[in-house]
């Protein structure tokens, strides 16, 4: 692959270099998307998959590093020029002993402990990373709760199957014949494990039980399904909601990097040391033998496509806890679309409603739902993201979801497409290079209360944007704050800015780009908080 001129000894596109399946969506007409007279970029339709490190050339890109940042109505109130990983990364923020802690890891092998007591004045508490050779296992998607029955914070961390790289390549088992083999016997834990934390470091943390969510083979036999995917769902109390294939018949898929399909599984961790699976759900032609053409999912044409992921990729979403006499968990299940889970009984999760979501290949169809309006409005917010690097698939759109009635969910209409400042030198994001579109809005574990008609996303290229939905029917950009694209040339420009965390409590959001952190704060919040919440204000 010859190198593309943005990016120093980057890979640059070209098709003749991949090998291509039947069924794979096609690399488009080169003039049937890109910049448009107006200004705007018109994305592709369709386009294969391509790997993240991998740069795709088109007309009115920059050709250059832009270090410019961006702001509207939004404030950086601290920068740290700390990295743990630079294409995803997981946190989490808690409290103990008096001081405000997150935990910072990615990769799987490296974690970082600070003290952000003071936003402003963030310290690094404790550290550590260890090679890829090393036995011990990945760092997991993790959640700490407090649990007040035992009256101490609990961590439960997810363990899966390798999701994209086999022997350090992307995985196809379309052209490659071996990944099924090594996926089958992968030696690792496919579930998760529970932690009673005796201080605020993974140091002091005590390992109470490994759970594999393969009923029928233990943590020290070779387990079938995937495992764990991303973050378990615990609130603290009695019930945990964990996103998994549990075996090898969960295997319509047409993901080229994975086998299987992933549904939801319910788990009692009364006693966090003995959970109990409570029961399971998938989405109706899932597992080898059923019927794939179900009235879920009839005249779904991504079945043979090779590029879409099918199943769940998190846990399922909810604005609080069943424990809390919430009824519903949201779903979205990739390229099988948005469901609406009962919950309200773990050991019997059913869906009631289900609507498909627009086909947007490459890159993830349905990843995360907001959760955070639908209270008070009846509306949630599902998006997958992009995967494909230069804005090279079709728009990865934010879809607001009717559930009013949960039986009858309904795509209501998209957020607004982001765009830049008249004072830049570039008419649409997707100009900047790199990837662009939403990735989360944070997670269920965002400290603190959700302040209505506010939703903040991670957006990639075009950094944090805040979008204003306090009229439903008229959402818009409210705020957004978007940092230089990396400060050194050889920074990761795929993924300029991955992920944020919303400290709701203290007026705060986090946000993690392939360069440092940074602390944002924005009117639309209100005056960020120095200190424990109720103990302070900026």
């Amino acid at each position: 692959m010859a190198g593309s001129p943005y990016v120093p000894n980057a890979k640059k596109y070209d098709p003749k270099d991949f090998e291509r399946v039947a069924g794979e969506p096609a690399d488009p007409d080169p003039s049937s998307w890109g910049m448009q007279p107006d200004g705007s970029f018109l994305p592709p339709a369709h386009t294969p998959s391509v790997p993240r490190d991998v740069f795709v050339d088109w007309p009115g890109q920059l050709d250059y590093h832009d270090t410019e940042t961006y702001a509207l109505n939004a404030t950086p109130e601290a920068f740290y020029p700390i990295v743990v990983n630079t294409s995803h990364s997981w946190q989490c923020i808690y409290d103990f002993d008096g001081i405000r802690y997150m935990l910072h890891y990615g990769g799987g092998n490296h974690w970082k402990l600070y003290d952000i007591t003071d936003p402003r004045a963030l310290s690094i508490v404790d550290e550590e990373q260890w090679g890829w050779g090393d036995p011990r296992p990945d760092f997991g998607a993790t959640t700490v709760q407090f649990n007040e029955k035992l009256g101490k914070h609990v961590a439960i961390q997810a363990s899966e199957t390798p999701r994209y790289f086999l022997k350090g390549r992307v995985a196809n088992k379309h052209i490659d014949d071996t990944v099924e083999g090594q996926l089958k016997e992968w030696e690792g834990l496919r579930g998760f494990r529970t932690w009673e934390m005796n201080g605020p470091s993974p140091r002091d943390w005590t390992l109470l039980t490994e759970v594999s969510t393969d009923p029928n083979h233990g943590p020290d036999e070779i387990q079938e399904g995937n495992g764990v995917l991303d973050l378990p769902v615990y609130y603290g109390d009695k019930y945990l909601f964990v996103a998994t294939a549990p075996d090898n018949s969960f295997t319509n898929q047409p993901y080229k990097t994975t086998l299987w399909a992933a549904g939801h599984a319910a788990y009692d961790v009364s006693d966090p040391a003995k959970p109990e699976l409570l029961s399971q759900w998938w989405v109706p032609g899932t597992r080898a033998g059923e019927e794939i053409d179900s009235e879920y999912l009839a005249g779904n044409d991504r079945w043979n496509n090779k590029t879409s992921w099918f199943g769940s990729r998190m846990g399922v979403f909810m604005p609080r806890s069943v424990e809390s006499g919430y009824q519903y968990g949201y779903a979205a299940q990739g390229g099988q679309g948005f469901f609406v889970l009962d919950v309200s009984d773990p050991t019997n999760i059913h869906h009631v409603g289900w609507c498909h979501l627009p086909v947007s290949v490459a890159g993830t169809e349905g990843d995360n739902v907001d959760t955070t309006q639908v209270e008070e409005t009846g509306y949630v917010y599902v998006s997958g993201y992009p995967m494909n690097t230069d804005c090279y698939e079709p728009a990865k759109e934010i879809y607001q979801i009717d559930v009013s009635d949960p039986t009858n969910p309904r795509v209501v209409r998209t957020l607004p497409r982001p765009v830049p400042p008249a004072t830049a030198a570039f008419t649409d994001w997707a100009q900047r290079r790199g990837s662009f579109g939403p990735k989360r809005s944070g997670y269920f574990t965002n400290t603190g209360t959700p302040h209505g008609g506010v939703i903040p996303y991670a957006f990639y290229a075009a950094g944090l944007q805040i979008f204003d939905v306090r009229d439903p029917e008229d959402p818009k950009v409210g705020a957004y704050f978007v940092p230089p694209m990396g400060l050194k040339e050889d920074d990761d420009m795929a993924a300029p800015v991955h992920g944020i965390f919303v400290e709701w409590d203290r007026n705060l959001i986090w946000l993690f780009a392939n360069h440092g952190i940074y602390a944002v704060s924005t009117p639309l919040l209100g005056e960020p908080v120095v200190g424990l919440p109720g103990a302070g204000s900026a």
